[in-house]
């Protein structure tokens, strides 16, 4: 049995497709209970976040998996294969394990080198495994994952600077108005993203800070935090009439501003820019409202254009990164082999020697107590020399194809 990892992510798949495939949090339950009742799959992880959907599986076959995996997210999704099947990608075992690797380090985000992506795939999995889907293959493997994300930032400079799509989203509004110093904003969304766009503003000379949420109470007490001031979404229309910029990022499944809300703003503006910066996926404010007059409407693929800009410094530390990844993978792949076949090889050693006691007991009666000493020095030696062939080779293969067919010879073999 191996990991598979399919999905889209920023890099395979347009921003129109990305949002139609992803899976909001509220789902995520139902959606792992799916997943697990397939056939081929046995233990599941799902990552959805702004940049990605993927599946984590722990399969009897990578073909079966792949097909349970693909079905999943065109069912989950309602979009059917051949829509996305160009953008998907698959990685099995050991490139599974580096892609999850890489992708805890930020090597695999719009913005390189983030800090978000460590807690959304904490959080994944902590789903996974409150639902009962993630078992102790997958466990151990995002546990050591959250280890080598740790480790990549604390031993290079991955992460400097520009850390995460909220910061960047704040970054990028600024470059745009050539500062928010006297400026009013209002932040759409107290989850994750939206709490760290107003930590970013706080630090700016902006001159408001406007909170607005679903449930006010979460946005009361992150406005109080930054100094700013909360309202909820029924008052929006009227806060958006007066401020500069509205950035963006709920967890809703369906837009929140249609062009028509935007329009009337507008309006109500009397066409004074408005600049918006909707990071949320799938997207909070309908594309189409870019085309309205006075209206700048900047989303994922713009903030991914931003933030491919002045990467240099960064980029530099790859290869640190990627040799940190090499070498935890290895490690990972060692410990892996290890308790994959342990407990097998010790049933296949406890079985030979069951078998060796019990024939010893029967023809060595009449042995003198050096005599039987000798003997069973002799059996166990002889034993030990048969096993250990099989032992190496089972060893060396454990975790891969090759591995699984020959632990299903050794059980059958010798009915253990």
């Amino acid at each position: 049995m191996s990991v598979l990892a399919i999905g889209l992510n920023h890099r395979s798949a347009p921003l129109g497709l990305l949002e139609q495939m992803t899976i909001d949090e509220s789902s995520l339950p139902k959606a792992l209970a799916d997943l697990i009742g397939r056939e081929h799959v046995s233990e599941a992880v799902v990552l959805s976040t702004c940049n990605r959907i993927e599946v984590y599986v722990f399969a009897e076959t990578f073909h079966g998996a792949f097909q349970n995996a693909r079905d999943f997210l065109s069912e989950t999704a309602h979009v059917p294969p051949e829509q996305f099947s160009d953008a998907l990608y698959a990685h099995y075992e050991a490139d599974a394990v580096s892609h999850l690797f890489s992708v805890a380090c930020g090597l695999d985000s719009a913005v390189l080198g983030e800090n978000e992506i460590q807690g959304q795939v904490k959080s994944a999995w902590e789903t996974a495994r409150l639902e009962g889907t993630s078992g102790s293959s997958l466990n151990n493997l995002f546990r050591h994952a959250a280890e080598v994300g740790k480790r990549a930032r604390t031993e290079t400079g991955i992460s400097r600077h520009i850390t995460s799509v909220s910061q960047a989203a704040v970054a990028l509004a600024t470059e745009r108005l050539g500062g928010l110093a006297g400026r009013r904003l209002m932040v759409l969304g107290a989850g994750d993203m939206g709490e760290g766009m107003a930590a970013s503003l706080a630090k700016s000379e902006a001159a408001e800070v406007v909170v607005a949420n679903r449930t006010t109470g979460r946005a009361e007490e992150l406005a109080q935090r930054i100094g700013g001031r909360a309202v909820g979404l029924h008052e929006m229309s009227a806060e958006l009439a007066v401020v500069d910029v509205l950035l963006t990022s709920t967890g809703a499944s369906s837009m929140i501003l249609e062009h028509c809300d935007v329009a009337e703003i507008m309006a109500e503006r009397a066409h004074r820019p408005l600049l918006i910066v909707d990071v949320a996926v799938p997207r909070d404010v309908d594309p189409a409202a870019g085309d309205l007059d006075g209206v700048t409407l900047l989303d994922m693929d713009d903030l991914r254009a931003f933030a491919d800009r002045g990467l240099r410094e960064r980029r530099a530390e790859l290869d640190r990164v990627r040799g940190i990844i090499d070498d935890e993978l290895n490690r990972y792949l060692d410990h892996s082999s290890a308790r994959e076949a342990a407990p097998l090889i010790a049933a296949f050693r406890t079985r030979a020697e069951i078998l060796r006691k019990e024939e010893l007991d029967r023809h060595a009666g009449g042995l003198s107590p050096a005599e039987r000493e000798a003997v069973e020095a002799a059996t166990r030696g002889l034993v030990g020399k048969l096993l250990h062939e099989p032992t190496v080779r089972l060893k060396d293969a454990a975790g891969s194809p090759r591995g699984d067919r020959l632990a299903e010879a050794l059980r059958d073999l010798f009915d253990l």
